[in-house]
């Protein structure tokens, strides 16, 4: 059992580039962008699709889908989503961003460094720092955009991008409202294992020690272990959410060949700083409205409650709650991965769309 736990700690990073070389110079990039539409949702006919990259501070490029409403004219409040941690924009983000601009956002969903079509070498690899700035660096691109009106920006996490989310919140100020669906914090569950089951010292020096040898034996051999996406094949015994993943991202209902969850996942190491680096350490000091989802038999919905009592100093277990401008809110009978598409009919966009058009005016 618990290497499936770490199979899914560790499993989720995503594949390199593939596909025809882009030079477009309004793009200026020479990233491999697919022109093709290869998302596992339709395409809807209400918006306008087409290919963007931007940088990073770092001087990583980024490549995203960016989403506009048929006819929409005037500047438009902006969206800038990504997640869940290990999937591609062509999955959960980029169903988002397709439904926000449905209903009137410009949106983007974008594949963070490291991963998908998107810059960084050494493929799968992370970063609470580097995987934050994409954030802000989607934040510098909207707020450039002829048609986005810069004092009306917010964001979307998903999944572990949930937690970087809010940590982009609490270092930018231009962010005006964000939304974390089913969000993980990444530098919690890698320090404490779930439901603290690894959260002792000598648990943590156990994790440091493997690690560092990794780092070793990756040296030596001038390549990096990978530790495998989602488990395959699935074991009997492999708890329920697991085989919720498995669902997901190893079925035609999510599968992605750039998608490390799909596929073969993250280095090994490539989580290491994770352990040292907490993700919401500044969560109270957020001012600006946030908007936090999940569902009630997720296995990861603690990981909300936690962030709400980071932002807010309330304790909350298993129910709905508003503190001020921040907010809770829990699906009924809604498991982790319900939150990841339509197939159950479990995302609430219209209280995401409310939210933002509340908050971004």
């Amino acid at each position: 059992m618990k290497k499936v736990f770490a199979a899914m700690l560790m499993g989720l990073m995503l594949t390199a580039c593939t596909n025809k070389q882009t030079t477009n110079e309004d793009m200026n990039t020479t990233l491999q962008l697919t022109q093709d539409w290869d998302k596992v949702f339709p395409q809807s006919d209400k918006v306008d699709h087409k290919k963007v990259t931007f940088k990073n501070r770092y001087g990583i490029e980024l490549a995203a889908d960016m989403y506009t409403p048929k006819g929409a004219t005037g500047k438009l409040a902006a969206l800038a989503v990504t997640g869940p941690f290990g999937a591609v924009k062509e999955q959960t983000s980029g169903l988002y961003a397709q439904h926000m601009a449905e209903r009137g956002f410009l949106t983007i969903a974008f594949d963070p460094s490291f991963t998908g079509e998107s810059g960084g070498e050494p493929r799968r690899m992370a970063s609470p720092d580097i995987n934050t700035e994409d954030f802000l660096a989607a934040v510098d691109f909207l707020s450039n955009q002829e048609n986005v009106d810069a004092e009306r920006i917010g964001i979307i996490g998903i999944c572990g991008f949930g937690g970087m989310a809010i940590n982009a919140a609490a270092i930018d100020p231009r962010i005006k409202a964000t939304v974390a669906s089913t969000m993980y914090d990444m530098s919690k569950v890698n320090v404490e294992g779930y439901f603290k089951s690894e959260d002792t010292q000598a648990q943590r020096m156990e994790k440091r020690k493997a690690i560092a040898q990794q780092r070793t034996e990756d040296f030596k051999s001038g390549t990096y272990k990978r530790a495998g996406g989602v488990v395959d094949p699935l074991p009997e015994d492999a708890p329920q959410f697991v085989k919720d993943y498995y669902d997901y991202y190893k079925t035609p209902r999510g599968y992605h060949e750039r998608s490390g969850n799909s596929t073969d996942g993250w280095n090994v190491i490539g989580c290491q700083s994770f352990l040292n680096q907490p993700l919401l350490a500044w969560a109270h000091e957020i001012e600006s409205p946030v908007l936090l989802i999940h569902g009630e038999k997720a296995h990861s919905r603690y990981f909300s409650e936690y962030a709400f009592e980071k932002m807010t100093g309330k304790h909350v277990e298993g129910q709905s709650a508003v503190n001020g401008n921040k907010e809770l809110m829990i699906i009924p009978d809604a498991v982790h991965t319900d939150l990841y598409d339509d197939k159950n009919g479990k995302i609430p966009y219209d209280k995401i769309e409310a939210f933002f058009k509340a908050n971004l005016k």
